[in-house]
């Protein structure tokens, strides 16, 4: 009897031994997987990663030439996430990637509510002392920002601005004090980049419908056509008032300004106030793989315009807007566009310039391999009366025009009000090629109107095939007004009205009009 209570006993025993290591091996296991579960990595490494991992496939995020084709076809607005993925700010990722800084590790939240102005500045700050770093803005995140300025000139060289989130305007007047020109500004650095995926949202539209500048333009020519730039309000269902009445000047979205070596790569800026993209005093500047997007009458939203800038090369790309998809403007030399979408907009433009009585210099300027559709101009050149200066060297090549109201445009009456006064003087206009302009037209193949004191001379035309399609206006003939040169082929239709060799009375150049 007692060994049977004695093996029982030890049966027991054995038994509460087995089942304590059972606990024990099962919680080891569970604390085991509280500290070596792999950690996922934060938002700013997930953003990189999958920028990594995308191929540079040009512009296949839009394809063709004719995305962009209806007039008033609006970009599709930002919306705030309904929850932003959560993010814990700390120094592990800045201790692991020293020159990386993640605009939410400085207090950005991302929800398109809150005001991130003072995060991304903190960003730009510490970024700024630090060669070639990086300021993170990651994807899945909407970000408010009101106007801002990443400053130089005391920043090391070579900063990458990662744009894969997106940044909204603000709508309410108050942040816009009594008026800016521009929203988002990069000034005075050698070496900045903002590359990515990410978009910036400039919600023009409660800008387009509240602006004291809505009146028409009507057009400077004896000529009965159409205004050039005669765009009509963009009507948007947004009530201006419930956030006060904007300021009458109006912001550019993206600028930079003073900077040299500069490239903007993949990211896509839509509904700008005014301008998307511009370049000032840059020197280097690369842009391509980038989308800009606004509606077609959406007042004076030109995709990118440039101005006193040297070297600049613009490639595939799509600018879809109100205004010029280029605008080139004084001081610019050395630019190269090529590989564009350009449409809806005004075309691709040099000027307006000379205006109010100013000096302008364009040189050594190359548009090629542009495909246009549902523009009112294909390329064109505009200068006001009254100015001095010169063009020169202005090749356009392999324009690929559809449903242009006006391909081939020099306009040396350039107007934007009822009326200008009539002045002698002119930008006077030399070297300008016309190679391959081939397509469709809606009222005017060819207008060449230049000036009677600096007539346009050295314009050449060679493959120039246009054929009209019967819309909403009549069609014109070619014109032309003191415009000499050559043409190299016949023509469709006949450009007969060109002059041949240079005019009898060519003046001598005063000091005003060399650059």
């Amino acid at each position: 009897m007692g060994v049977v209570v004695g093996l029982k006993s030890l049966a027991l025993v054995l038994l509460l031994v087995f089942l304590a290591l059972s606990t024990n091996f099962d919680s080891c296991n569970a604390r085991r997987g509280k500290h070596w579960r792999q950690k996922r990595p934060s938002t700013t490494t997930s953003s990189l990663i999958k920028k990594k991992s995308k191929t540079n496939g040009g512009n296949n995020h839009h394809s063709g030439g004719n995305s962009g084709g209806g007039g008033g076809k609006k970009s599709s607005p930002v919306m705030p996430p309904a929850s932003p993925p959560t993010h814990q700010p700390g120094k592990g990722y800045s201790d692991a990637y020293p020159s990386m800084f993640n605009v939410l590790d400085f207090g950005a939240k991302g929800d398109g509510v809150t005001d991130d102005t003072k995060a991304f500045q903190a960003a730009w700050a510490s970024a700024c002392k630090v060669e070639a770093s990086t300021v993170v803005v990651p994807s899945d995140y909407v970000f408010l920002v009101g106007p801002i300025s990443f400053s130089g000139p005391y920043c090391q060289p070579n900063i990458v601005f990662q744009l894969d989130g997106t940044i909204v305007a603000p709508t309410n007047a108050k942040a816009w004090g009594s008026g800016l020109l521009q929203w988002l500004e990069f000034t005075k650095l050698r070496g900045i980049a903002v590359h990515g995926q990410g978009v910036i949202e400039g919600r023009g539209a409660v800008w387009w419908t509240d602006s004291p500048n809505n009146s028409p333009v009507v057009s400077p020519y004896d000529d009965p056509v159409p205004p050039f730039d005669d765009v009509l309000p963009y009507n948007d269902p947004v009530d201006a008032a419930l956030n006060g009445k904007m300021p009458g000047i109006k912001p550019t979205a993206l600028r930079f300004y003073g900077s040299y070596n500069v490239s903007v790569t993949g990211i896509t800026i839509q509904n700008s106030p005014q301008c998307h993209l511009k370049f000032d005093n840059c020197v280097a500047v690369d842009v391509h793989n980038i989308t800009v997007s606004s509606p077609g009458d959406s007042l004076n939203t030109d995709g990118i315009h440039l101005q006193n800038s040297k070297g600049v090369n613009i490639h595939n790309t799509n600018l879809s807007c109100g205004d010029d998809c280029v605008s080139i403007q004084t001081g610019c030399t050395d630019i190269n566009i090529h590989n564009v979408n350009c449409g809806p907009g005004h075309g691709i433009s040099i000027g307006g310039l000379g205006r109010d009585n100013t000096k302008a210099c364009v040189s050594n300027v190359t548009v090629r391999d542009i495909t246009m559709h549902n523009t009112m101009n294909g390329v064109r050149i505009k200068t006001w009366q009254g100015g001095s200066g010169s063009v020169q060297g202005v090749r356009f090549s392999n324009i690929q025009v559809s449903e242009v109201e006006f391909p081939i445009v020099i306009d040396q009456f350039y107007c934007d009000k009822s009326s200008c006064r009539n002045q002698s003087s002119a930008v006077a206009l030399s070297g300008i090629s016309y190679e391959k302009i081939k397509g469709t037209y809606t009222v005017k193949p060819v207008h060449f109107a230049c000036a009677d004191a600096t007539p346009c001379t050295e314009v050449t035309l060679t493959e120039v095939e246009l054929q009209p399609i019967q819309e909403k206006y009549h069609l014109y003939e070619p014109f032309c007004w003191q415009t000499f040169g050559e043409l190299y082929t016949p023509t469709t239709p006949p450009i007969e009205c060109v002059q041949l060799g240079k005019p009898a009375s060519n003046r001598i150049l005063s000091d005003g009009d060399t650059c």
